[in-house]
């Protein structure tokens, strides 16, 4: 995506336009789960597709993208499919600053406002703990690892207070130094088969819960 392009759209609403607009049909008695993130969403279908392999799990996640970008296309990424659960993953992109500096009060309260449009219509909501990082590869030196622990406490709080599902990745995914164990992650942010195959029963098991 040039500069030119992601200063036209900016929040990438074009990327999934087709896809939710051929979206198959549910069989009877079927709920459509939306997974809403960055990369480490998106790149869950391509390193572990079984996961989502003949589910009606629908995955919305944009590689790069801060929560400010996630909260413009939550509408038609989200809310226009009219999924029974929405998984909110976000914030690590914020806290390497992609999109330009931001305060933990401004990330979660991006997270928050997604978590209110959500149960404004009707969906419910699981977020997800932000996974732990020591350095983002792409941008070093920033120090993430108290930043996740902080927002984390931030968004179990808000969950917490509001009747949300918290879903804990971050607390099986950590290691030394409060980053990713190495095991888990080839570049210490994005998960590999191992990290997803971590992830996925957990995942599983808070959309199981919500669904009962």
């Amino acid at each position: 995506m040039t500069q030119n392009a992601k200063a036209q759209d900016w929040a990438n609403l074009n990327k999934y336009q087709n896809e939710n607009a051929t979206l198959p049909t549910l069989t009877s008695g079927q709920k459509r789960i939306v997974f809403m993130g960055d990369s480490i969403t998106e790149f869950w279908s391509v390193t572990n597709p079984y996961f989502f392999a003949g589910k009606p799990y629908v995955n919305r996640g944009i590689s790069g993208q801060t929560t400010p970008q996630m909260l413009i296309r939550f509408r038609p990424d989200v809310i226009a499919l009219k999924p029974d659960i929405v998984v909110i993953m976000a914030g690590i992109n914020d806290i390497a600053g992609n999109t330009g500096p931001s305060t933990l009060e401004m990330i979660a309260g991006n997270i928050f406002s997604m978590a209110e449009l959500a149960k404004a219509n009707n969906i419910k909501v699981i977020l997800g703990s932000v996974l732990p990082a020591y350095d983002f590869p792409w941008r070093t030196g920033l120090k993430p690892a108290e930043k996740v622990v902080t927002l984390n406490k931030m968004i179990k709080k808000y969950a917490d207070a509001n009747g949300i599902l918290y879903l804990d990745y971050y607390a099986a995914l950590v290691g030394e130094r409060k980053g990713m164990k190495a095991a888990y992650a080839d570049d210490g942010v994005h998960p590999n088969k191992s990290g997803y195959g971590v992830m996925a029963p957990l995942a599983e098991k808070a959309i199981q819960s919500i669904l009962k």
